[in-house]
Order: structure tokens, then C-alpha cells, then sequence
């Protein structure tokens, strides 16, 4: 069977560790595990995984600073936080960080699955060097790099995701609805404010005057 991708799972639980893998395993995805915040610096950095599953109260290094110093040195690794702490400021701040989802404990193994596959589904292909232009908006499609005229800004793949789809739409309001659909791949709002916190992100890189929020339907790339 050919796998899927390779995914780390860190959790200090034993039993989430095997019960996690079994079930990544029968999806057809290979997994390799880490107990420790440590231990998840020191293998994602001496392999690559298409996804790594994080739980964020470990020993030594905890969650929270495994995050910050793998995408310090991994910026585009593809995070989901998978932790006991449910409360919204710690979901925020993970995701303002770079985790690309958060699911918190006790979660369903369908949903985690479920929520694998749409990070991990195919990229579509773009031909090289192809850019695409909207609301003063230069975007690489094949580096994922974007400008507005003040130099290239390179975006992990999420926000390239959602700057696009706004592009694509521009000067029109963009339900968040269509958005967890075309960019997270979602058919309902998973609660974990992904879209905001990706939006603050792409915000803080290109400007915070560029996407508008249209209250009570989504999001707008302003038209210039």
C-alpha cells in the first residue's frame, strides 16, 4: 500500500499515542511518535513529515514552545494542535502562531481523520512562474510569494490558500462558509476560529487595510 504521508504524533499519553496511530495507519498514512516537547524538536528536524499532531502539556519542552521553535526553524510545517486545554485565548494564540488546526480533547477519531485528509489532500499544480493579479495584489502561485509593492512576501500554504480565494473574488464579500470549504476543506464551522487567526496573519504581512470584514458574513479584499 503506498502511504499517504508521514505524520509525527506527540502526545505524552501512551494510550492517545497508540490508539492516534492505529487509526492514521488504517487511513494509510505512516506515523512515527514523540513523548516529550524535546524528543518533537529533535525528530522533526532530522526527518520530514507532511503533519505533525501536537499536544501541548508534555514534559521538558511543553506544546506551546515545541510550536513556536518548529515553525521558527520549519516555517511552512503543517501543525494541528491536539490538546485537553479547551479554553478560546489558548486556541487563538496557537493559531496565531502558525498551527494550521486545533481539536481538543476527548475528540472524535472520525473528525481528527477527517481533519488530516484536508491538510494533507493534493495540491493542485500551477504552471511555473504563473502569476495572478487582483486588488494591488501580485501573487506567485508557483512560490507561494506575494506582493503589494513592497517587496515579496512569502505565505505557507493556508495563506496563500485563502489570499487566493479572496483574489479570486475580489471586491466582494466571502462567506466564511466558502472559505473553510475551498481553503480548510471543511462542510461545517469546526469552531476552532482558523480563518480569523490565518486573516490576522495575512493581515500582519501585507497590510491591514487590505482584507475588510464584513460583519456578520466574511471576509473582502479590498479592491484597488
Amino acid at each position: 500500500m503506498v502511504s499517504l504521508g508521514r505524520i509525527l504524533v506527540a502526545d505524552d499519553e501512551p494510550k492517545i499515542r497508540s490508539f492516534v496511530g492505529r487509526a492514521l495507519n488504517a487511513a494509510g498514512y505512516d506515523t512515527d511518535f514523540a513523548d516529550d516537547g524535546t524528543m518533537v524538536l529533535r525528530v522533526a528536524r532530522e526527518n520530514h513529515y507532511d503533519l505533525v499532531i501536537l499536544d501541548l502539556v508534555m514534559p521538558e519542552v511543553d506544546g506551546r514552545q515545541a510550536l513556536r521553535e518548529l515553525l521558527a526553524a520549519r516555517p511552512g510545517q503543517p501543525v494541528i494542535v491536539l490538546s485537553c486545554v479547551a479554553d478560546v485565548p489558548a486556541k487563538v494564540e496557537m493559531l496565531e502562531l502558525g498551527a494550521q488546526d486545533y481539536l481538543t480533547k476527548p475528540f472524535a477519531l472520525a473528525e481528527l481523520i477527517a481533519r488530516v485528509k484536508a491538510r494533507l489532500r493534493a495540491e493542485p499544480t500551477h504552471p511555473s512562474g504563473e502569476v495572478i493579479r487582483a486588488g494591488g495584489v501580485a501573487l506567485d502561485v508557483s512560490h507561494m510569494i506575494a506582493d503589494i509593492g513592497r517587496g515579496p512576501v512569502s505565505l505557507t500554504k493556508l495563506e496563500f490558500l485563502l489570499l487566493r480565494e479572496l483574489m479570486d473574488h475580489v471586491g466582494e464579500s466571502v462567506s466564511k462558509t466558502r472559505l473553510l470549504a475551498s481553503v480548510w476543506g471543511y462542510d461545517c464551522d469546526p469552531g476552532s476560529n482558523v480563518i480569523d487567526a490565518c486573516i490576522r496573519r495575512l493581515r500582519s504581512k501585507l497590510g491591514f487595510d487590505l482584507i475588510k470584514t464584513v460583519r456578520g458574513e466574511g471576509y473582502q479584499l479590498i479592491a484597488r
